[in-house]
């Protein structure tokens, strides 16, 4: 169904596209052999390379480019055995060279496409029109005095994929989705954190709208370096709802460069946007066009791990998950892996439900990640082994769970050390159904007059009087017997 935002007067499409910057997962910088570690003391990791000094040359990281090339076959995108880096020319104080060295005409991944799963249930292809690899920029720090900007170059030279769509997206949730999937893709390959609040991945919005069913564009502007999913979202939309305003009161949209207000919600101008011939680019004189050999591109290709659409789909086969459960499973491979290990030899479907409900809502409340979990898979897998062998009742199973969490022990040793092993002699159940049912002869009558939803009441008295032991369907069949 086709996104659209209605007004008095009338009916808008967004058009978008998206630029992300992936920092490249190396251990040193693109042109330099400077460390890429995050967190470290400001200016502690800089080259004379990324410093600008003069007669300082760069010299290209084969890693970068290795992972560069991961993330293109990943993306389902042509792998260019040629490509050249360029100088982007401009000043700005995170930019020492007074350029980057980036690639421009000739990238090194070309055309691909990304699948995005919506929440109406649909599916959509979005183009990616290139990747190029090059060197990030210096950060600048604006909030530490109210009259000095400061700049940390550790961040200056580091490798950068971009990664630019096709303007295909036509709603925030479509953006949304693609940023969820392209981060799940990158973190499954190895080649980008996608830590977006670290700055790790930054995503650049390209905005136009137009008149419902209208062709072709109108003017756009880039919001640029946002930093998370919801913010990409709330800008999208903002921004678009500004433009609409004002083609609705007769102005005229600029190409501008604007700037995501995370307090506001609002996009502000930042500055006139600059076209591609205000940059000046031209190859760079200090390092030779890339060629890639098919070789090369082959050996990478055999490295390739299952990709979060392919192990979804595997793990709704194999496993008889949800096309929901499935996707939520597959969407980091930590979580992934996780299930998988709990789900060997057991019911893939408990599995997932014990993991994404009552594992997910410790997780959450303790505000931990899953590998700092106390709950291994192997004591998912175990605990669902016992239900499903008739050893411990669910309701026993939640309580196992819980000394699971704070004691790290293996469900099975739980169950022998607390006594809770589920009680599956008849004739011991036989024996408490006749002592509830003694109790209850009003109710015995008014079940054999019709009201038969009492069986619930009764078999709940029953598990009552044997503390959750009982088999709750042993219980069932003595009660409907013996109730007639």
């Amino acid at each position: 169904m086709t996104y659209t935002i209605k007004t008095a007067q009338n009916e808008w499409e967004i058009v978008c596209g998206l630029e992300i910057h992936c920092q490249i997962i190396s251990k040193s910088k693109i042109f330099s052999g400077a460390s890429t570690e995050f967190g470290d003391d400001a200016n502690e990791n800089v080259s004379f390379i990324d410093a600008g000094m003069p007669g300082m040359l760069p010299v290209l990281n084969k890693e970068c480019v290795h992972q560069a090339v991961k993330t293109g076959l990943g993306l389902n995108a042509q792998i260019n055995q040629y490509s050249v880096f360029s100088r982007k020319n401009y000043f700005y104080a995170d930019q020492p060279n007074g350029y980057q060295i980036t690639q421009y005409e000739y990238p090194i991944v070309g055309k691909g496409t990304v699948k995005i799963d919506l929440a109406d249930g649909s599916s959509k292809e979005i183009g990616i029109t290139r990747i190029h690899i090059e060197q990030d920029a210096a950060k600048s720090i604006h909030d530490l005095n109210p009259k000095k900007s400061y700049i940390d170059f550790n961040r200056a030279g580091v490798g950068l994929m971009e990664i630019v769509t096709e303007p295909d997206f036509q709603s925030p949730e479509e953006a949304g989705a693609f940023l969820k999937k392209l981060r799940s893709i990158v973190r499954y390959l190895g080649t980008c954190d996608g830590n977006m609040d670290e700055g790790s991945m930054r995503c650049d919005a390209s905005i136009s709208v137009r008149l419902k069913g209208e062709k072709g564009m109108r003017e756009r502007a880039e919001v640029k370096n946002v930093n998370s999913v919801k913010f990409a979202m709330q800008a999208i939309e903002n921004e678009a709802k500004r433009q609409i305003e004002i083609y609705e009161n007769g102005g005229t949209i600029e190409q501008q460069t604007r700037q995501f207000d995370q307090t506001t919600g609002q996009t502000k101008f930042l500055r006139l946007k600059e076209y591609a011939d205000d940059y000046r680019y031209f190859p760079e004189p200090d390092l030779p066009p890339l060629y890639l050999t098919e070789a090369y591109i082959e050996q990478i290709k055999k490295e390739m791990v299952e990709l979060p659409d392919a192990k979804k789909e595997r793990f709704m086969t194999e496993f008889g998950l949800t096309a929901y459960d499935a996707d939520l499973l597959t969407e980091s491979k930590q979580t992934a892996d996780f299930f998988e290990k709990a789900a060997q030899g057991h019911d893939g479907k408990k599995v997932a439900n014990w993991i994404l409900g009552d594992l997910f809502a410790h997780l959450n409340a303790e505000k931990l990640l899953l590998e700092q979990s106390p709950i291994t898979p192997e004591m998912i897998g175990e605990l669902v082994g016992l239900i499903s062998e008739g050893t411990i009742s669910g309701k026993i199973a939640k309580d196992v769970f819980d000394v699971m969490w704070c004691e790290k022990k293996m469900p099975s040793q739980i169950v022998l050390e607390k006594g809770l092993k589920q009680v599956t002699d008849t004739a011991s159940i036989e024996a408490l159904v006749d002592e509830v049912l003694a109790q209850n002869p009003d109710n015995i009558k008014a079940y054999k007059d019709g009201k038969t939803n009492l069986l619930g009441w009764f078999v709940g008295q029953i598990m009552k009087a044997s503390k959750g032991a009982a088999n709750p369907q042993i219980v069932n069949e003595i009660l409907k017997k013996k109730l007639g």
